[in-house]
């Protein structure tokens, strides 16, 4: 027997090495279907003469700025890098072929003697079964050599049923090389449409209208939100907390306030690292108590609603003074035109790339939102806008680039359901989901400079990042 058991001994340590080396590399190479382009959001198509397609996202995990193009479709050179590793690729792929023919060669070889010898061992087995009835006849040495050697044999069945599991296996990985190879063929014929010189100054053309256009982007429309990046966990389950849009880059300060109501203590703390380990730089008691959790920091002042009222207060932290103070006429305060969280949250004060906003409700809009765009400086209203969305259904909104986005909850589900432009007086219900994930939204604003949503969500500080759509047109366009 032993021979035999030699010989299988070598063929399935061999299965055990190409098993293992296939398995390690065959994810890799079956994985560069992953690199095709899918699109998830439906979106106006823009033809080439029309102009590029421009999206811009707050940043990546890493803290960097992404802005995402999508060109005229064209095709690579047969000389670039990526051509030449298609065809390394292939030459692998077609040499693993040649291997895989040969292994599987020897496999059928050898799993006809595995099946020849299986058939020999249940002959074996049966045989032994009818004269161990009859041992008794028998002589005891024979019957005890006999014993021994189906002993070496039993725990060779096993071994034997994985083998052909693996001779299967080898069998598949030879049409998925197969398959592979076919695939990689036809994206070698694709390439080659543009030379590469030419292709070469296409990309170097196109990042530099790219970042000549980057620095006159403004404004866009909301198309996603993702997140949310948690950044601390403190305070209760309502508050607010905000930076200044309109801050110079080296300027990152943070303001808290925890609470909707009976309270007066703002926080500031240096940088969103401060503010994480809680290093507190400097605290403000304000001359009044705030109403609800929709506060907003815009060019180095706070502007609140004043507790009980409708007027709005503009507070210089520079100066620890009010610098205004203004009635928001005919605005319901005081639990009267909440969103749907409560929480005094009637006058909703925000700022966005043109400038600071109120978001409210009155009687004579029967309880719909109204959009007011505010003179920073004097707190006067400079023109309003009344839509026909109920207050109290919206469970927050946020203004980007002169349109109000309103979310139809506070609670798990919650998706940007309604929007409103200011620029051309018109409203369209929308579906942008984001993951509300600790269950009640309390406060939601927009920060410009960030390109980011800061949120209040149970007790967490959270932030969204949005991206936007734009469309910029090229010098062609007439």
């Amino acid at each position: 027997m032993s021979p035999p058991l030699l010989k299988l001994g070598a063929v399935l340590s061999t299965m055990a090495m190409i098993s293992n080396w296939m398995s390690q590399t065959l994810p890799s190479l079956v994985g560069l279907n992953t690199t095709r382009i899918t699109t998830t959001d439906t979106l106006t198509q823009i033809s080439p003469k029309e102009g590029w397609q421009v999206y811009s996202s707050a940043q990546d995990p890493d803290g960097r700025c992404i802005c995402t193009v999508v060109a005229p479709e064209q095709n690579l050179c047969s000389r670039d890098a990526k051509s030449r590793q298609l065809r390394q690729l292939l030459e692998k792929v077609q040499n693993m072929s040649q291997s895989i023919e040969v292994l599987n060669l020897r496999t059928q070889r050898d799993f006809q003697y595995v099946l020849k010898m299986e058939t020999q061992m249940k002959g074996l087995k049966a045989k032994f079964r009818q004269i161990e009835d009859d041992r008794k006849t028998l002589m005891t040495k024979h019957f005890q050599e006999l014993k021994e050697k189906m002993d070496e044999l039993l725990p060779l069945i096993p071994v034997l049923e994985q083998y052909k599991t693996d001779a299967k296996l080898i069998t598949q990985f030879k049409e998925e090389i197969r398959n592979l190879s076919t695939v990689l063929t036809g994206i070698q014929e694709e390439i080659g449409a543009y030379d590469y010189e030419e292709l070469h100054q296409r990309v170097l053309s196109l990042e530099t209208r790219l970042r000549d256009c980057m620095k006159k982007l403004t404004c866009g429309k909301l198309m996603k939100i993702t997140g949310p990046i948690t950044v601390k966990i403190s305070g209760t389950r309502f508050g607010a907390w905000m930076t200044d849009p309109l801050a110079s880059e080296k300027n990152n300060r943070v303001w808290y306030m925890d609470s909707y109501t009976n309270n007066k203590i703002v926080r500031e703390y240096k940088s969103i690292a401060d503010f994480v380990s809680g290093a507190e730089s400097r605290t403000y008691n304000l001359p009044f108590k705030w109403a609800g959790t929709n506060h907003v920091v815009y060019n180095g002042s706070l502007y609140f609603n004043k507790y009980q009222s409708n007027i709005i207060i503009k507070y210089s932290f520079d100066t620890a003074r009010v610098l205004a103070q203004r009635s928001l006429e005919y605005a319901g305060f005081h639990n009267v035109y909440p969103y749907t969280w409560g929480g005094f949250s009637d006058i909703d004060l925000m700022a966005d790339e043109i400038g600071l906003w109120a978001v409210y409700a009155t009687n004579q809009n029967a309880g719909n939102i109204v959009i007011s765009q505010l003179n920073q400086d004097t707190l006067e209203v400079l023109k309003s806008w009344s839509t026909g969305y109920p207050k109290r259904s919206a469970g927050e909104s946020f203004m980007i680039c002169g349109t109000l986005y309103v979310t139809n909850s506070h609670l798990t589900g919650a998706k940007v359901y309604y929007s409103y432009s200011t620029k051309t007086s018109t409203y369209e219900y929308t579906d942008i989901p984001f993951h509300n994930q600790y269950f009640h939204i309390s406060m939601l604003d927009y920060n410009a400079r960030d390109r980011a949503l800061y949120a209040w969500n149970n007790g967490h500080q959270v932030l969204f990042n949005v991206t936007l759509f734009h469309v910029i047109k090229t010098e062609d366009d007439t």
